[in-house]
């Protein structure tokens, strides 16, 4: 009788799990996520420091972020489809363990391949960290799978907002070493991430008892012909939005510099605005797509940004303040809608699909910077952002994605 009665009360709180949003499990994912990529955002912020004391080019730049991207990207896939079959949570504490080392060679590096070997590190401790940190959050999100993605997403665009920021506190006027002290972030990561790990290891452990706990997943009929082209449309979607992102994050700070004869630190506090407004912005798209469908968000955010890019490059100072914040916001919302679109194409492969989408956007994002760094020395950097200003236009392809909203089913898992 007992047996009984434990067996009901574990397949009841099973069920629960997989029904439940658990907030506080995905504002703590969240918070490691603002860490992670808080982390990440140094060393773009202080590529003028790094570009005087070694006298690098912009397409030295370029690869020092190609670099980190690559290696944050090419791995991210695979990890995924890896953790999809054989779940791994304490590799969370791991990846923040190879930023932590990542930082550390930063802070000390005393040439360019130092710091190449460095951000490499960086790399790979994101392309660890997001695939499983995506299915903690796709685990806790009770079937509100946007507003998970978007709290999620919320705090790694919140920690790359004010990363630049405590760069241009803490690092611009004192120096490189003094990169050192975000490695206390890290720390504290590390002992974060062990926590969740027990979590979800706990809910792996109760869900493995009960393998017919019920979930919602989008039911869609869409051949795997068609399944493969509107993936094929979403990744370039997010070509064009980091391509873009890349122009902001890689290069705002010497537009501004170069434009309007800004200092460093000035020009910090216009990227920490757009940035901040990136971060404001994530907040929105995941639950508006669970409410009024993620291909509606998906294209407002990419195509209904391009006005605004367009100006942008011929706006003086305070429209340029102005438009990077308004195109901060509107861009930021698509990638939450993208992810858990796609997720729904895929159903079960969450840690595939985040490994390959994160690793994309990481991708496109350091392979833009490289080109438009190699732009920017053959003519100028205002000319970047003129040419950028056009990338936004390819959301047109957003009206090619089918309509799978709606029609859900229950299935086993």
């Amino acid at each position: 009788m007992e047996t009984n009665t434990n067996s009901t009360n574990t397949i009841s709180n099973s069920k629960q799990l997989a029904q439940q949003t658990v907030f506080s499990i995905l504002f703590t994912i969240s918070f490691t996520h603002f860490l992670n990529d808080m982390l990440q955002a140094v060393v773009p912020a202080v590529y003028p420091i790094i570009k005087d004391k070694f006298h690098l080019s912009f397409t030295d730049i370029g690869l020092i972020t190609l670099t980190y991207q690559l290696t944050a990207s090419i791995l991210q896939p695979f990890i995924g489809f890896y953790t999809d079959k054989k779940p791994r949570p304490y590799s969370l504490a791991i990846g923040m363990t190879f930023t932590l080392l990542g930082l550390i060679a930063v802070s000390v590096a005393s040439s360019f391949l130092n710091i190449l070997l460095a951000v490499s590190l960086i790399g790979i401790g994101s392309s660890i960290f997001h695939p499983e940190s995506s299915r903690v959050a796709h685990l806790a999100s009770g079937g509100k799978r946007g507003l998970a993605q978007s709290i999620f997403q919320l705090g790694g665009n919140a920690g790359s907002a004010v990363g630049p920021l405590l760069a241009a506190i803490i690092v611009v006027p004192y120096g490189q070493f003094y990169i050192i002290w975000f490695s206390i972030a890290a720390i504290i990561g590390i002992v974060i991430l062990s926590g969740i790990a027990k979590w979800y290891q706990e809910h792996l452990n109760l869900r493995a008892l009960n393998k017919s706990a019920a979930t919602e997943e989008i039911h869609h009929s869409l051949s795997k012909q068609k399944v493969i082209f509107s993936l094929g449309i979403l990744l370039v979607l997010i070509f064009s939005k980091y391509f873009y992102m890349a122009s902001m994050t890689s290069y705002y700070t010497f537009y501004l510099i170069d434009k309007f004869n800004l200092t460093v630190q000035q020009s910090q506090v216009y990227l920490f605005a757009f940035l901040g407004a990136v971060a404001a912005g994530t907040l929105f798209g995941g639950p508006l797509g669970d409410r009024f469908g993620r291909k509606y968000i998906i294209w407002i955010s990419i195509l209904g940004v391009a006005p605004f890019t367009l100006l942008l490059p011929y706006a003086n100072l305070f429209w340029t303040g102005i438009l990077s914040v308004i195109i901060g916001l509107i861009i930021s919302s698509a990638f939450s809608a993208i992810l858990v679109y796609a997720t729904e194409l895929v159903p079960g492969k969450v840690g595939l699909i985040a490994g390959l989408f994160f690793g994309l956007a990481f991708g496109m994002g350091g392979l833009g910077s490289a080109i438009l760094g190699k732009i920017a020395d053959a003519t100028t950097i205002e000319y970047v952002f003129k040419i950028c200003a056009f990338l936004p236009l390819i959301g047109v392809l957003t009206g090619l994605l089918p309509n799978i909203e709606g029609k859900k089913k229950t299935v086993k898992n």
